[in-house]
């Protein structure tokens, strides 16, 4: 065993959740050191199971997780944490703005973990996914102390979310008389009237993996909503699940996904619970074709609904953006689709642009976006204007119009269609970590997901209010 003497965490990092600390005073425990990107699907993975470990042995080890900035927004703490905890993270974190601890510590990609034993030193460090996670923390926590009652409860967090209707939601659908909302944080999907007034809940309300009644059922972080006809398509992201609510009924069932991340594999499904996916984040409905924003594998696929088979469209799985015909285009972190006259629309959320993806021939063109590390505001042509973290977009019904969500600049933004241009419409403030779009009932409704709010933009007035969402 290879233990290396370590480095203390940096001086200037700004902690976002917790009272500072140093790894000298927490000698006693063994810690882990988690250096994450919070945009990063792969990092949230990567703190989904370090979060299930610590369930099944509480209190025995120390988490820290260290937010290292890919975008300039992320370098605002608030709008850091707010992306830690629309994964559920409640450990301490801190903010490593300027990448000194990940200098410091050698580290070389996302996610990495550091393992420290309890005298603080080094004792091994997995990097990316995979690995042996339970393996490598067990080990660490072999000969430690008993959890006192004080590790067993952990640290309280400082300043928590309010408590309000709705957590962290997303995934927005709209009719000429009802709202769909994923309400991502609380782990459900609500039928509304467009003032806000709650009519149904589909699911519990606790992060699982159930079909059933709309009581009965439950989801785990739904993201992306697809409309058609009597049926409302879910991207259930938590779960790696495509599931469907039939709004007659109320009733959830599963077309495919496992509960776990996996490799999706083309074809029929014949048994649903044994099809895995990974991240699917986004959905459009099209020629009875549901198509799938995988964020977890970079690629855009398709589930036919009468031959209940999936097809790997676009993406050849590495993170990139590269223009091309199907499997050889590449993608990075797709989130959201949409589809009109056999074309389907792809956000990329790290490659920070908006892909155009032909359904017939499934060649792949970008329309903006300069480059994975490129990003920023201005408005204009196509070969020059800039996005930053787009996070959901949304066409509309009567003009050639693309509306984006541009959560890292927290505006609303339009790409006119046809060769046009991009531009920010004028509202009265930022919004904040906006995530989900739907147009409708002659407006456009936004899940500003940070602000655990959605609000309601009316395009000919400019008029933006907020939408009263009432239990």
């Amino acid at each position: 065993m290879n233990v290396q003497p370590v480095q203390d965490l940096p001086e200037f990092a700004t902690w976002l959740n917790a009272p500072p600390t140093t790894l000298a005073e927490l000698q006693g425990r063994p810690v882990v050191l988690a250096f994450v990107n919070a945009a990063s699907v792969w990092c949230a993975q990567r703190l989904a199971e370090l979060a299930q470990w610590q369930s099944r042995n509480p209190g025995k080890l120390q988490l820290l997780v260290l937010q290292v900035p890919r975008f300039d927004g992320e370098r605002d703490p608030a709008q850091s944490l707010k992306l830690l905890r629309r994964q559920g993270l409640n450990a301490p974190a801190l903010l490593d703005a300027e990448w000194d601890g990940w200098r410091r510590f050698g580290v070389t990609a996302w996610p990495t973990l550091v393992l420290l034993d309890a005298q603080g030193r080094e004792r091994e460090r997995l990097v990316g996914l995979g690995g042996e996670l339970e393996r490598a923390l067990t080990a660490l926590c072999e000969g430690s102390s008993r959890p006192s009652d004080e590790d067993l409860h952990g640290a309280r967090e400082l300043s928590p979310e309010p408590r309000l209707a709705l957590r962290f939601p997303t995934g927005l659908a709209v009719t000429t008389e009802r709202l769909y909302i994923a309400d991502t944080g609380h782990h459900r999907v609500l039928e509304c009237s467009h003032g806000g007034r709650v009519l149904r809940q589909f699911g519990m309300g606790t992060a699982d993996f159930m079909d059933g009644g709309q009581a009965e059922a439950a989801f785990h972080h739904p993201q992306g909503l697809a409309l058609e006809r009597e049926w409302l398509y879910v991207a259930d992201t938590g779960n790696h699940a495509l599931r469907r609510i039939h709004l007659l009924s109320g009733q959830v069932d599963t077309l495919c996904g496992t509960g776990r991340p996996g490799e999706p594999i083309e074809g029929p499904v014949a048994d649903p619970r044994r099809t895995a996916l990974n991240h699917p984040q986004g959905l459009a409905v099209a020629d009875n074709q549901i198509h799938i924003a995988m964020a977890g594998d970079n690629r855009i696929w398709s589930y036919h609904l009468g031959q209940r088979s999936l097809q790997w469209r676009a993406g050849s799985g590495a993170i990139d953006a590269r223009d091309g015909s199907g499997h050889l285009a590449a993608f990075a972190q797709p989130c959201s689709v949409a589809a009109v006259q056999q074309v389907l629309y792809v956000c990329d959320a790290l490659g920070s642009s908006i892909r155009a993806l032909q359904l017939r021939g499934d060649l792949v063109q970008t329309l903006v976006g300069q480059g994975l590390w490129t990003f920023g505001e201005q408005d204009g042509p196509r070969a020059s204007a800039l996005l930053q973290y787009p996070q959901a977009i949304a066409l509309s019904p009567d003009a050639p119009l693309l509306w984006i969500a541009d959560a890292g600049n927290g505006r609303l933004r339009t790409l006119r269609l046809g060769g046009g241009e991009l531009s920010t419409l004028e509202l009265p403030r930022r919004l904040h970590g906006p995530a989900g779009l739907a147009l409708g009932g002659g407006a456009v409704w936004i899940a500003e997901t940070d602000a655990h709010a959605v609000l309601r933009f009316d395009p000919v007035s400019g008029v933006l209010s907020d939408v009263p969402i009432n239990e």
